[in-house]
């Protein structure tokens, strides 16, 4: 897919991303040990990007009856994580893999034409315009990132959707193709619990042991559905789906999706 974007400032913010990565300087063993601390806070729950806003169509669920206790909501989340596995996991590979903007914005446009259900794909967009709004701010070292936002911010190239702004971020702070998987999968486990107590389906204390239980089934999703292509893309719940598109039509609700 060709981006009608001009093909000499896509170049020139390609060469700013390789300096970046370039530029940073390491440890004896090769890391560079305040890499470590970005890494961190972008898993961390208190960065700004949005997610709280967001149900993941379990609010819809819930109101369709379909979700009703914990048992419900552990089938629910890992149902959820084999989607994103399978769905969104190919995206995060391939823009951590390379994480250029020309690469950058061939993923996006694909998703774009892939998720074909309203209320997701608008999610899709808002949480990765904040976490890409974010990232600028607080990793001001990585002047990629605000080359990147300046250069498309208004531009209808691009949609911003989040799997592929993850997974850039993630390759421009130096995770691996599997840590960066493995880091998208667990951000969605986290908001899916969190808006489950936020709902009141599960306390605080029995969602932190939810989601300890529940680690070995998401890191068994890594492992099945990590680095793939985006050509092997797919949707593995069109039910739950289907039910997220319905949630701009209920009568009251407190997330967005």
């Amino acid at each position: 897919m060709e981006s009608d974007y001009p093909v000499s400032k896509k170049t020139r913010l390609d060469d700013a991303m390789d300096s970046e990565m370039e530029e940073v300087p390491s440890s004896a063993s090769g890391v560079n040990p305040n890499l470590h601390w970005t890494q961190w806070q972008i898993l961390d729950s208190i960065l700004p990007t949005g997610g709280f806003a967001h149900s993941y169509g379990l609010e819809a669920t819930m109101q369709s009856r379909i979700v009703n206790n914990q048992e419900d909501l552990r089938s629910f989340v890992i149902q959820v994580m084999e989607n994103t596995g399978s769905l969104l996991l190919p995206f995060v590979y391939c823009a951590s893999k390379s994480p250029d903007a020309a690469t950058w914005v061939k993923l996006d446009q694909l998703l774009e034409a892939t998720l074909t259900n309203e209320v997701g794909r608008k999610a899709s967009t808002s949480q990765g315009s904040a976490l890409l709004r974010v990232a600028a701010s607080v990793f001001t070292e990585i002047q990629a990132l605000q080359d990147l936002r300046q250069a498309f911010l208004g531009s209808k190239t691009v949609s911003f959707h989040h799997a592929p702004i993850f997974g850039l971020i993630c390759g421009l702070v130096g995770f691996d193709g599997e840590t960066a998987q493995r880091a998208y999968m667990f951000v969605t486990m986290r908001d899916v619990i969190s808006a489950a107590t936020r709902l009141n389906l599960i306390g605080p204390l029995a969602a932190s042991v939810l989601q300890h239980q529940i680690a070995p089934d998401a890191e068994r999703m890594v492992q099945k559905w990590r680095d793939r292509d985006v050509a092997d893309a797919s949707q593995t719940a069109p039910l739950l789906d289907a039910l997220q598109g319905c949630h701009a039509y209920m009568f009251s609700r407190l997330f967005c999706s």
